[in-house]
């Protein structure tokens, strides 16, 4: 295990070198910038790609698993690409150093969104300008997308339906309750409630996941592997390899999902309509 104190140092150097690398990506963009469409800005410039991938902030009432997004297409040539893949090399650097201070120092985390802003003055002076608080430590390290290879087109839309679904045994069910305030009376509700079934009922803990943008990616050439085409979550910009500074056809999704379910309910939708422990948000299975 390393010290404390070796792990913040490495933390600081990390976020220095992701800082520094963006700026030297913004600035090689103002250079020599490609084609490029964003969702919500009718000039994505160098300034505005500088500001999307160093928006690190928590803004004012924030979930803290909500990460804002910047859905943009940058047509982008062999030496824009080395300045991305040494964003995203620096990102995922800092990445593995903090699951580190996670797994050892955990106690540090709100420590480290609070003072790792102060080591770069004009960053901090946007945090209090703006009334932002702290580093929202996911949009720090998420990578920046890019396509494996030339594209004929993109197609992007938004996923709105999306959720997570992790199985549940009763005892860790009954556990998380206990975490909980388990004098509460609702608390105790669903104690009751799942001390009323089998011990070896699987539960399903359900976590309804916010929209995001996907880019269906189709290849002008098949990849060595054979594929035409991929799907990709684009929560930055997305990077395109292009040789004469142009974009492939693309889309024009619309600028917010739409507050309808857009896609039908699986007709093998195997959970129970209602929620069995609300605090945890746990199903059962249907029988």
């Amino acid at each position: 295990m390393k010290p404390t104190y070796r792990l913040l140092a490495e933390l600081e150097l990390a976020f220095d070198r992701t800082i520094e690398s963006i700026e030297a990506l913004a600035v090689h963009y103002r250079q020599s910038p490609g084609a490029a469409w964003a969702l919500h800005s009718p000039t994505p410039d160098a300034d505005w790609l500088r500001s999307a991938l160093l928006d690190f902030w928590y803004q004012d009432g924030q979930d803290g698993r909500v990460t804002r997004s910047y859905v943009g297409l940058i047509a982008a040539d062999a030496s824009l690409l080395e300045h991305v893949a040494a964003v995203n090399s620096a990102k995922a650097h800092f990445a593995e150093i903090l699951a580190s201070i996670r797994e050892e120092a955990a106690g540090l985390i709100p420590e480290l969104k609070a003072v790792l802003p102060f080591r770069h003055p004009a960053l901090h002076t946007h945090l209090r300008g703006q009334g932002l608080a702290r580093l929202h430590l996911k949009q720090c390290w998420r990578a920046i997308p890019v396509a494996d290879a030339p594209l004929s087109r993109v197609r992007l839309s938004w996923y709105s339906s999306g959720r997570s679904i992790k199985k549940l045994t009763v005892r860790e069910a009954e556990q998380k309750l206990l975490a909980l305030d388990h004098d509460a009376p609702h608390i105790r509700i669903q104690l009751q409630r799942l001390a009323g079934i089998p011990d070896g009922e699987p539960l399903a803990q359900v976590q309804k996941q916010a929209p995001l943008m996907r880019a269906n990616l189709f290849f002008a050439e098949p990849l060595a592997d054979g594929r035409e085409r991929r799907a990709m979550n684009v929560a930055l910009p997305l990077f395109i390899p292009s040789s004469d500074g142009k974009l492939p056809d693309y889309n024009m999704p619309p600028p917010f999902p739409s507050e309808k379910r857009t896609r039908a309910k699986r007709s093998d939708e195997r959970l129970e309509e209602e929620v069995f422990l609300p605090s945890l948000r746990a199903f059962r299975y249907r029988g």
